[in-house]
């Protein structure tokens, strides 16, 4: 059985594929283990959660920095490891450990306003009194 699944978190996009494997996971064609530490252990959470290491994840990543990418792979693979299981107490598992999991956080930056553009959305000029 092979399972397609989507994950956003800001500009980045993930398309993951979970299919019954002996346990491999790439990410843009490169193994797992090229990925700071602590992103992979983020990434492999749904994982360890539900318990499930015969399956093989192939993501394709695109936009954002190496943190959205993994938190937009990380909610691909929850995201598919629930469809790919068909089962309720996982769900709730995920919900109870960490509602992202699941659900995509919708905030984006802040539109810069104009004649400040480079300087942030909400830069003044600063007032002198002397």
């Amino acid at each position: 059985m092979v399972v397609f699944s989507v994950g956003k978190r800001k500009t980045a996009k993930a398309r993951v594929t979970v299919k019954e494997g002996t346990g491999k996971i790439s990410i843009n064609k490169e193994s797992l283990e090229n990925w700071p530490h602590y992103l992979q252990l983020m990434i492999l959470e749904p994982l360890r959660l539900s318990g499930i290491t015969n399956v093989d994840i192939r993501a394709n990543v695109t936009g954002g920095g190496q943190m959205g990418q993994a938190e937009a792979v990380r909610l691909a693979i929850a995201r598919a490891l629930l469809e790919y299981t068909k089962d309720e107490n996982l769900k709730n598992k995920f919900l109870a450990y960490d509602r992202n999991l699941l659900v995509e956080d919708s905030r984006r930056t802040e539109v810069h306003k104009p004649s400040q553009s480079s300087k942030g959305p909400r830069h003044k000029r600063q007032k002198s009194y002397r």
